[in-house]
């Protein structure tokens, strides 16, 4: 399987990793604890099984759309199916365009149940992940956003990029010339 994700700016980037630093400490899932070096904060727009040809002709044309400038919202945490405490991204139409593009080209070239259906637009929420676990509700107590440092207010979208599950490599998906 393939992803297709956003990095952060370097800025927003540290601020993330300052978060999961934070949870740690806490003794609270967190993506510090993830000790590959392909473990970076990032935005999940979709998944795939391969980059097609036609499919990476589409990631070209949206990664030179980038920077893309964007606003953390909060905190949100998801239950399914495992437990995820994540700071939430504004869904602007920059970035509800940015993820249709990236979607449709996916969707072009995969077979349908081959797509995660929480990526598809309407679906998807835009969100960073600072921890996750297979532990129901680890994340429900009061004190966890408290322990968290106040999201970077001016983020930025700066880099698209696809992570191979199989083989744990990374490749960054450049602009069309």
């Amino acid at each position: 399987m393939r992803t297709v994700e956003l990095l952060l700016d370097e800025a927003a980037d540290l601020s993330v990793r300052a978060a999961w630093r934070r949870l740690a400490d806490a003794g609270l899932p967190s993506q510090a604890r993830h000790r590959s070096p392909t473990n970076s904060p990032h935005l999940t727009l979709a998944t795939c099984p391969e980059l097609t040809a036609p499919i990476r002709w589409e990631l070209a044309g949206v990664a030179a759309a980038l920077p893309l400038p964007v606003r953390f919202t909060g905190v949100v945490r998801f239950e399914r199916p495992t437990s995820v405490l994540a700071w939430a991204l504004g869904l602007d139409s920059a970035l509800v365009a940015l993820h249709r593009q990236v979607w449709e080209a996916v969707a072009s070239d995969s077979p349908p149940d081959a797509l995660n259906p929480f990526h598809e637009p309407g679906r998807w929420s835009p969100h960073i992940t600072l921890g996750r676990t297979r532990r129901p509700g680890a994340f429900t107590g009061r004190r966890v956003p408290e322990l968290l440092p106040a999201p970077p207010l001016s983020v930025h979208l700066i880099t698209l990029r696809s992570y191979d599950t199989e083989t744990g490599t990374l490749e960054v998906l450049e602009p069309r010339p």
